[in-house]
């Protein structure tokens, strides 16, 4: 156990020669360095300041949507088997309508058909359905709506990280609060007012025609405005492709017009519908629109069978950047509210960080006295140990750019104190063995075979609970998991491998000599 052959010193070092060339950078201001790499600690947000934003999903025009086509596909069973209906009532959450008592078998029939009321999971079902002579009511389940605001959540998330991920916030912390929350951290964002605009837009697009009608109350015309609410449009509702169909859109500038656009490109099913639609209404406008706002409505000229198209509506440069971004990452299935804002001083994070440091400064002091005091020279090389932990550790989260937070200090604290406790068990032991062997490499050589379980006992069952706190918490908890993963493997490194080699050095120029521990 105390023999190390060159390739195992080769590899000790090596680790520790990568370790220290990852470590340095991050007290260094190494700009434009070619020795040393640009890879550091990202400090999270309780450490350099940021904002800190809390969305809401509004589920209710999902809920409002699923019950309008469930209407529309009850009233169309209901009219296929001709069943006479009347006052037929679409509720928050319900739908009711009376029919024709003799019919009330093929109501029946109709009201346990799979396709009015579908399964959810195993034996849960989309409606819950009741008939009281000659009324049925109809009430969504609450298994129905968990479901909707799940989807939705799941969705928002995912459409929300595309969003800030195409601004290049780096480091961003994006989870789930409850049910239909969404907490977003942006460490070293202090002005969150471009976020904010993106995350508050739905942005839904549709590709629709100008009504050829001026009557306002006519079936599948609405009046949509302007963004600038200056202007009112009478759109068609029949959507003729919508922004599901977009598999890119980029800033641009029209030198002919001299204003910043957005071009796009169509998938293969979104052109063929574009070229068709565009190759039958040659003359009329097609209007543009984005969250219920026309943004622009030009003239179609010609056949459009390329599948790809130009966005023009006056924009700023940023205006087009901002939109090519929220069409590119998609559309929202749901508004999203922002129901709390705060941002966090680099004063704040500055102090944290002075403290941190400093309770691991004096942590580390008293240990290191500690060690020295009760164990000498092996005190020493157990201290040696402790600092190359560190390096280990920093260099570490500096190659896989991991985010530190306050309670990822606080893991790494509790790593010096796990690495000292694996060593008191190696020293506990060694002096016990050389009480009943003289001979000092066999004593050493038998103490760290004997401790070696029990230290990767303690190791293992800490790393577990490490890695259920990291699947199973959130934020500062999964910091705090994962300096502590960190943590425990590089321990186990530098106390059995580096720390035995250092002993193993001392102990074969000492072999003949009275070693006291």
């Amino acid at each position: 156990m105390l023999y190390f052959s060159r390739f195992k010193v080769f590899s000790i070092f090596l680790i520790f020669i990568f370790g220290v060339y990852f470590f340095i950078p991050n007290f260094l201001s190494l700009n434009n360095n070619f020795f040393f790499t640009d890879k550091k600690v990202n400090l999270g947000l309780d450490l350099q300041g940021g904002s800190y934003i809390l969305l809401e999903i509004d589920s209710k025009p999902l809920i409002d949507q699923k019950i309008q086509a469930k209407s529309l596909d009850l009233r169309r069973e209901l009219r296929k088997k001709n069943i006479n209906y009347n006052n037929f009532i679409v509720g928050i959450n319900s739908l009711s309508f009376n029919f024709n008592p003799n019919q009330r078998n093929l109501v029946n029939e109709l009201l346990s058909d799979s396709s009015i009321n579908s399964n959810i999971g195993t034996s849960g079902k989309e409606l819950t359905i009741s008939v009281d002579n000659d009324k049925v009511n109809i009430i969504f389940t609450n298994e129905l709506l968990n479901l909707i605001k799940k989807n939705a959540l799941e969705q928002s998330i995912e459409i929300v990280r595309n969003r800030i991920d195409e601004l290049g916030t780096k480091e961003p912390n994006i989870i789930t609060r409850g049910s239909d929350r969404i907490l977003v951290e942006l460490p070293g964002l202090k002005d969150p007012s471009e976020i904010k605009k993106l995350l508050g837009k739905t942005a839904k697009l549709t590709f629709r025609f100008l009504s050829n009608s001026n009557d306002e109350n006519s079936l599948g015309v609405e009046i949509l405005n302007s963004p600038k609410k200056d202007f009112k449009y009478n759109v068609e509702k029949r959507i003729i492709i919508s922004g599901e169909n977009l598999i890119d859109a980029q800033p641009g500038f029209d030198q002919l017009s001299n204003s910043s656009v957005v071009n796009f490109k169509l998938d293969n099913l979104g052109a063929r519908k574009f070229a068709l639609a565009s190759k039958n209404n040659i003359g009329r406008n097609l209007a543009i629109v984005l969250d219920n706002e026309v943004i622009s409505a030009p003239v179609i000229r010609d056949a459009i069978v390329t599948g790809n198209g130009q966005i023009s509506g006056n924009f700023s440069s940023q205006e087009s950047n901002e939109l090519a971004i929220l069409l590119r990452s998609g559309a929202l299935p749901a508004p999203l509210n922002i129901i709390e804002e705060r941002s966090v001083g680099p004063d704040l994070g500055k102090e944290s960080i002075e403290k941190g440091v400093l309770s691991l400064l004096i942590g580390m002091l008293l240990v290191v006295l500690y060690m020295i005091y009760n164990y000498r020279i092996f005190g020493v090389f157990a201290n040696i140990s402790l600092f190359a932990n560190l390096i280990l550790i920093v260099s570490t989260l500096s190659i896989f750019g991991s985010t530190l937070t306050l309670p990822g200090i606080a893991g790494i604290i509790l790593t010096v104190g796990m690495a000292v406790d694996s060593n008191v068990l190696i020293y506990e032991r060694v002096k016990e063995e050389l009480k009943i062997e003289k001979n000092n490499l066999i004593a050493f050589d038998t103490a760290y075979k004997k401790v070696l379980t029990t230290i990767l006992d303690s190791n293992i069952t800490t790393l577990i609970a490490a890695f259920v706190l990291y699947y199973m918490g959130s934020g500062p908890v999964k910091g705090f998991a994962i300096t502590l993963a960190i943590g425990i493997i590089s321990t186990f490194f530098t106390t059995y491998v580096f720390g035995r080699y250092l002993v193993s050095i001392y102990v074969k120029k000492n072999k003949e000599n009275l070693i006291k521990i």
